[in-house]
């Protein structure tokens, strides 16, 4: 009865993967963390391309 959501449980707090624009160096950013490349400062960051298979279906 009183167990914990499991709907914030910690998708919300943990870090995503980006890669510097400048010097590709991948840093983990976590939500309110500055957006900034721990190496050089450089503020453009790319998302990392997801490994799971994602299949499109056009009919």
């Amino acid at each position: 009865m009183s167990e914990p959501s499991s709907k914030d449980s910690g998708a919300t707090k943990a870090p995503m993967v980006y890669i510097c624009g400048e010097c590709h160096n991948e840093n983990e950013i976590r939500p309110r963390d500055p957006i900034r490349c721990r190496e050089c400062g450089y503020r453009i960051m790319y998302k990392k391309r997801t490994k799971r298979c994602i299949l499109f279906n056009f009919t």
